[in-house]
Order: structure tokens, then sequence, then C-alpha cells
């Protein structure tokens, strides 16, 4: 085991996925001898050379659309998105084409393309440098999503997303590539867990909190403060967006009966939405009370000063924890228009 930021262990899984198989190159804006904006893809270029590390112009939907074409042609490519809010210009061709061409061929084509994408809030970017925008892929038939939320998991699930023959989308929290943790690099990919699996983070036995990305953290901490007050709450890490492993979701629901689930992603038809419907429809006769989503606001992301204040942090999470659970500081009295906790 050693110690390495998320950058790092995102680092040494390219590097990995690189010299298990020559058909792995890297495309992307700045990739190269910059090695990206947050420095992932630093020193591939020297090792793999310029034909398999790829700087590309700045045209999304030219990066993705010339995948697909490499994917074609028995490659595995994996794109780096710079940013998340810069991915619509490839809308088009990840969910047309990506997505789409492995069952338009009846199985004959496969379509195995990893694409990168530094995610969410929480590094006082601006607007479209900090979106939360998972739930448009989520919808999209045919995509595996995955988000990671520390460093081991950021280096084994992007050696399997690479490894896959399906598209994967791989969310990276932004905010988190400087945190640090322990990764095992010797150990055999074939040994780890399944990157589609959920895994219980936290066990407990009051409430169940589910969650993803750099928002595992936030739900631990507030799991520790809520221990303080004698409260005992379970961490789900969904760890695959799409499809859910509801298996370990529901199992955690019989255990405790009350449910939160945070992301910061905008209520409205977020994740959360979905996996709320399939709880209750799985999981209706174990609830205590109803399920309470914890999200970020239904707005465009705030300017930099603001975003704690749009961001789920841990009060928004203990606050939904006392409405689970009927207690007297409960804020089930305060609602949006929309019918969520303030």
């Amino acid at each position: 085991m050693v110690t390495m930021t998320m950058g790092k262990a995102l680092n040494a899984g390219l590097r990995q996925a690189m010299r298990d198989d020559d058909k792995v190159v890297l495309m992307g804006e700045d990739i190269g001898a910059l090695g990206g904006v947050f420095r992932i893809t630093d020193g591939l270029l020297d090792e793999f050379g310029a034909k398999r590390v790829i700087d590309t112009p700045l045209a999304e939907s030219g990066i993705v659309g010339t995948a697909v074409g490499l994917a074609f042609r028995g490659y595995r490519p994996v794109v780096e998105i710079q940013f998340d809010g810069f991915i619509y210009p490839a809308f088009d061709q990840i969910v047309s084409q990506v997505a789409k061409l492995h069952y338009r061929t009846q199985g004959r084509v496969k379509m195995p393309i990893t694409i990168r994408v530094p995610w969410a809030g929480g590094i006082g970017a601006a607007e479209h440098h900090s979106e939360s925008n998972e739930a448009y892929f989520v919808h999209t038939a045919g995509l595996r999503v995955i988000a990671v939320s520390d460093p081991q998991d950021a280096y084994r699930c992007l050696q399997q997303a690479i490894a896959s023959d399906d598209p994967v989308v791989f969310f990276e929290p932004k905010r988190l590539y400087h945190h640090k943790g322990e990764v095992d690099l010797e150990a055999p990919l074939a040994d780890a867990p399944p990157m589609g699996l959920a895994r219980v983070v936290r066990p407990g036995t009051d409430a169940t909190v589910i969650t993803y990305g750099a928002m595992v953290r936030t739900a631990l901490d507030a799991a520790d403060a809520a221990e303080d007050e004698g409260i005992s709450l379970e961490v789900i890490d969904l760890r695959s967006l799409s499809p859910v492993d509801y298996d370990t979701v529901a199992a955690a629901v019989r255990r405790t009966g009350r449910v939160v689930v945070a992301h910061e992603g905008s209520r409205e038809a977020g994740v959360a939405a979905e996996v709320i419907a399939s709880i209750t429809e799985l999981c209706f006769e174990y609830l205590e009370s109803a399920p309470v989503r914890v999200t970020g606001h239904d707005i465009p992301y705030p300017p930099a000063k603001l975003e704690k204040f749009h961001l789920p942090d841990l009060d928004r999470i203990l606050d939904a924890v006392d409405r689970v659970m009927d207690r007297p500081n409960s804020l089930s009295g305060s609602i949006d228009a929309k019918g969520g906790a303030r």
C-alpha cells in the first residue's frame, strides 16, 4: 500500500492500463506536454509517445467522434473532457453514437470508450467549470456512469472502465484530486470488486445516507457528528450511477428503514429522484418514513463566493436525518416551492 492523491492514483491507473494494452490511447486538450489542466496525464507523453497520448484541438465533438472511429478499428480510446461544463458540444456524439452503436449493430460493434470528466464543484471555479451533469448520462441507455470517491477506487475503477467493452462516462470529483489515501498498486485487477457494485463505507443502524463522489466525505462527516448525538448513520457510496447496485441499496434500507439521498446536482429529475423511486418500489414495507433528498439547488451554478450555499453540507444532511427520524429539530415544516428541504 502506498499513500497518494486521487490525481496521482488516476495517473497510475492510466499508466498501468496503457502498459497492459497497447490499444489504449489517450486523447484530449493539453493532455500531452502540459499533462492536462489537473496534471492527471503528467509524464505519460514521455513514456508512451505522441501516437498514444494525443493533444487535440479545442473541439469536444471532434474528440469524441474520433474516439468512435478508433473504437471501430479495435482501439480503446480514453477521452479527457477538460471540465464538466465543456462536455455539451460532444453530447450528440455521446448519446447518439457512443451509447447506441453496440445496440444499433446488434452487438457486432463494441464501443470500449472511456470518457473522463473532471466534475462537480467545491474548487471556487466559475460556471461551466463546476457542473454536476451526471443525470443527463444516467438517463442515456447504453452508457455506464461511474463516480469515484477516493484514490483506491480511482486507481482501480479507471482500469476497469478502460478494460470494459462498454462505453463509460467516468466522473472524477475535482475537489478530491488532492485528497490522499492508501492505494494498493500490486493487487490483481481481477480480484477487485466490480466497478458496478455499491459499497457500505460506514455501517449504521438508524438511517442510511446514500451518495457518491465528493459527497461521500461530507456524508461521513455528518455520520461522525450524528454519532455525538447517539445516532448511527450508515453511509453507502453508489460508485456506479448507471447501472445502480440496488441489491446493496435495498439491503441497507431494509436494515435501517430510513433513507437520505444526497448529491451536488440539481434536485429536479436528479439521480436522487430515481434512487428514491426505486427504493420505494423495492422496500416500501420496510420504510419507517418518507425518504428525503439533499441536493444542489435548481439554479445555474452560482459564483464562487456563493457556492458554499449551493453545495449540500453536513448541516443540510443532518437536517434531513432529523426529518426521516422525526426529531424535534426537523426542518420538515420548511419547504421550498418544489417541496424540497431548504
